[in-house]
């Protein structure tokens, strides 16, 4: 399932007539006069926060600010994709932007496009020289890794933002389902490993009371708008779904050999859209699937009454339910195969295993202290003790040294780092996934994870193994390799407001099939039409001569 996004045409123009004037030229901060506090160099920083996080008061904020004389003033937005996007957007709209965007990719990350927009703009300032002559790690890891290269580097051979670098190996495979087991022993049911077998169990989910309560109250699968891949897990049944991003951002292209193309007008997909809407029909799909956040979703998978929630597909199950619940409701539940469809087909979507967002952005509104001091500190957090950190908070109350018989997580590899379970540590600890920005795959793999999967801190294990499911299930030769093909600085503006427009139009194309408000049979057709009407014959030109450029080498 994709989040139903707000269409942002007005305000993407807005920015552009608003931001337009703003350039500094080179954007290396010489013109701006820098604005002192206390000895340090005040820099205005947007970043989300939540209800348990406080930038202000927080441990690595205030080690980051001694370390490197900053003084942060900070703007925060909510962990919620929606109103944090919005409020972005509107900043940027305004002028009234700061001198850095330190952001959440799975929250609220810059998009290609809008890099691009906001560098030729002048808005975003060139960072590759910074780096050089500032961030040692940040070039070596550059210098190291040629995708994370590639995906940071425009065009016209600048770096106008930085992606976090977290090699996620369950977030490789995002379109999982997660299947209440304890829920299939009750009802002596198996794993379900086809269409009509799910279907048999959503159904049975439905009218047999698994939770035993007596009432007609659970709820056989549901998901939120932010983090969910309803549509993604389901449809790969049918045709091969392309990840759009880890918490559930559309994907549009595929590749058939080097010709760019996309699934969502073909006839495998209407099909695949046509098995959802069936379930959805019987009310085996939460209608709030589609319009609830996550925060309702998770009290949803908490209700203190009762477990509710028999299946939801999602990157993990911590995003629906309390990891550490008293009543152990978060074991009950595991991952389900990627399903085999009518036909055979059985495909799970790949993604990057890092993020395709931006999330460290310096702006022209940045003097040229601020620019060093935010680069150094960044540089700091791509070591491994700053790493360690910023990600975990302070050694001893965040995380620990391995002792004696901890194994890592690849148990083939020598233990660097415990980290402290989330329910045994302190609110407002770390920056957390703020910070993630060189997690590499031998360092996540070297955290020290109990052979217990349910063990809370045996989590990542579980996820680990749960997504050796899914491995094998994409098919690369249709996978699009999106962070690495950038589009022409001059046609950006035109690429963001058509990945907008059809973002916006697929997502609500799809929603009207699956709940039924279009009839899937005689309204297909006008929907696939329809998508030329927002751009897609253009859309695809567009990457396609990015594509080959990309092939070619240039």
């Amino acid at each position: 399932m994709r989040s139903i996004k707000k269409t942002v045409a007005v305000l993407t123009s807005a920015t552009t007539l608003a931001v337009a004037g703003c350039s500094s030229g080179s954007g290396d901060g010489d013109g701006v006069k820098p604005e002192f506090a206390g000895g340090k160099v005040v820099i205005d920083t947007f970043a989300p926060a939540n209800a348990d996080l406080d930038l202000a008061t927080n441990p690595v904020t205030k080690l980051m600010s001694d370390k490197f004389k900053i003084q942060f003033r900070w703007q925060t937005t909510t962990f919620d994709a929606g109103p944090a996007k919005e409020k972005r957007q509107i900043a940027l709209a305004s002028g009234d932007y700061p001198d850095l965007f330190l952001l959440i990719p799975w929250v609220d990350g810059f998009s290609q496009a809008e890099v691009l927009k906001l560098g030729k703009q002048g808005v975003a300032v060139p960072l590759e020289n910074l780096i050089k002559e500032n961030a040692p790690n940040i070039q070596k890891a550059l210098d190291s890794n040629k995708t994370l290269k590639e995906m940071s580097t425009a065009p016209d051979g600048h770096i106008y933002a930085l992606p976090q670098w977290s090699d996620c190996f369950h977030c490789t495979y995002p379109n999982k389902l997660w299947i209440n087991t304890a829920w299939l022993k009750k009802l002596h049911l198996q794993m379900p490993k086809t269409t009509e077998e799910l279907r048999t169990v959503l159904r049975a989910f439905k009218t047999k009371d698994p939770n035993g309560n007596g009432k007609a109250d659970e709820i056989p699968m549901t998901a939120d708008v932010q983090d969910g891949h309803l549509i993604d897990y389901l449809m790969g049944a049918f045709a091969y779904p392309p990840a759009g991003a880890n918490n559930g951002g559309i994907g549009l292209l595929t590749l058939d050999g080097d010709k760019v193309t996309t699934p969502v007008d073909k006839p495998e997909w209407r099909e695949g859209l046509k098995y959802i809407h069936s379930l959805f029909q019987e009310g085996l799909i939460d209608p709030a699937s589609f319009t609830q956040n996550a925060e309702a979703l998770q009290a949803t998978g908490n209700n203190p009454d009762a477990v509710m929630i028999g299946s939801s597909p999602l990157l993990h199950p911590a995003i629906f339910v309390q990891l550490g619940s008293k009543d152990g409701r978060d074991k009950q539940y595991d991952a389900a195969p990627p399903l085999t469809g009518p036909s055979g087909k059985s495909y799970s979507g790949m993604n990057y295993p890092s993020s395709s967002t931006f999330t460290f952005m310096l702006t022209n509104k940045a003097s040229k202290e601020a620019q060093v001091a935010a680069i150094k500190m960044l540089d700091y957090i791509y070591t491994t003790e700053g790493t360690e950190t910023a990600v975990m908070g302070p050694e001893g109350v965040g995380w620990t040294k391995p002792g004696p018989g901890d194994v890592a997580l690849d148990n083939s590899v020598q233990p660097l780092y415990k980290r402290t379970p989330g329910s045994e540590a302190p609110k407002n600890l770390s920056w957390d996934a703020m910070a993630q920005y060189n997690l590499t795959l031998a360092y996540r793999n070297a955290q020290v994870t109990p052979m217990d999967i349910y063990a809370e801190d045996g989590y990542e294990r579980r996820l680990f193994q749960a997504t050796k499911l899914y491995e094998g299930h994409e098919d690369k030769a249709q996978f699009f390799p999106t962070v690495s093909v950038w589009i022409d600085p001059s046609v950006s503006s035109e690429m963001a407001t058509l990945k907008t427009n059809l973002d916006s139009y697929v997502t609500q194309g799809e929603l009207a099939f699956v709940t039924g408000s279009k009839n899937i049979d005689t309204d297909w057709d006008a929907y696939v039409s329809g998508l030329d009407g927002v751009g897609m014959k253009r859309y695809l030109e567009l990457n396609q001569q990015a594509y080959d450029k990309y092939k070619a080498g240039q």
